[in-house]
């Protein structure tokens, strides 16, 4: 009898044991394997340089990520935000956002590493400087500026650093030995700059000075624009040269479109952008002579001039 046990349970084992065997999955086959993948895996990212705090940028930009995202199937876009001018200069240079939308000087930088102008992002006659002041200030003249303070987002900011201080410059302000200059880090910190006392003049562009203006009623009532600069050629869109054409090709239409196709008016209301127009890299061949000229007449553009 208790061999007979044991007999049935060395057959039980064996049976269970060959039901395991059956449970598991077969052998890997040897060699590399490889996953198909698709256009419709691919994620892209817009990276925009610091116009506005990350919170205010993706108010301003999310909704152009939308509609990339319903008008182009499969390839799925994010908006990609940056602390600083610095940061955001690291990541196009070592080439991590497939699609930047810079200011003039970055898309020149930008060129340089392999992306490709496909858009200017707004009119150029909105791309200028503006310097601002507290209503309550004595300045009136730039020559009123020697020996104060003025605030900037960035030394690398065209139109709210380069442009500004090269018409002080052209108005008898020497940048370099008769201002204290400070850069602030974003176009909102230098208004805020003006406006606590920290600086006695901020420069900065009308988009940023318009979203203030809506966002910060009481601070923008206390200040007003006292000088604003020639134009220049306004922000482009780019893409990395290694998107594919069909992606880079759509992205394109759809912004070129966006002023007259249906709900693009909002979108274009959002991101404070009049309309996208076609441009190539030999439409920036204007801001790299003015680069020349202001590296000749005020500094380098990538010096660090702080309490100068």
């Amino acid at each position: 009898m208790r061999i007979r046990v044991l007999a049935l349970i060395a057959v039980a084992v064996a049976a269970f044991s060959w039901l395991l065997a059956g449970c598991e999955p077969a052998p890997a086959p040897a060699g590399p394997q490889y996953a198909k993948t698709t256009t419709a895996d691919k994620t892209y990212y817009l990276a925009i340089h610091p116009l506005y705090n990350p919170r205010k940028l993706a108010e301003a930009y999310e909704p152009l990520i939308a509609r990339l995202n319903a008008e182009i199937p499969g390839a799925h876009f994010h908006l990609e935000a940056s602390r600083d001018y610095h940061v955001y200069e690291a990541k196009f240079r070592a080439r991590q956002p497939e699609f930047l939308l810079p200011n003039p000087w970055q898309t020149l930088e930008a060129i340089k590493v392999g992306y490709v102008v496909i858009a200017m992002a707004g009119d150029a006659e909105d791309f200028k400087g503006i310097l601002i002041v507290r209503r309550d200030s004595a300045v009136n003249n730039p020559r009123d500026l020697i020996g104060k303070t003025v605030s900037y987002p960035s030394p690398t900011a065209l139109a709210a650093a380069m442009l500004p201080q090269m018409y002080l410059q052209e108005h008898g302000v020497n940048v370099l030995h008769d201002l204290q200059n400070r850069y602030v880090g974003s176009q909102e910190s230098s208004i805020l700059s003006v406006y606590r006392g920290d600086a006695d003049a901020g420069a900065t562009w009308p988009p940023p000075w318009r979203s203030f203006q809506q966002s910060h009623p009481t601070e923008a009532s206390a200040l007003k624009v006292i000088w604003e600069t020639p134009h220049l050629l306004n922000n482009s869109v780019m893409v990395r040269d290694d998107v594919p054409p069909s992606i880079r090709d759509k992205v394109r239409d759809i912004l070129i479109d966006l002023r007259t196709a249906p709900g693009g008016a909002s979108i274009l209301a959002a991101s404070q952008t009049a309309q996208f127009h076609p441009a190539t890299n030999a439409s920036y061949q204007p801001v790299a002579e003015f680069i020349q000229r202001f590296e000749r007449t005020v500094r380098p553009v990538e010096s660090k001039l702080e309490n100068k």
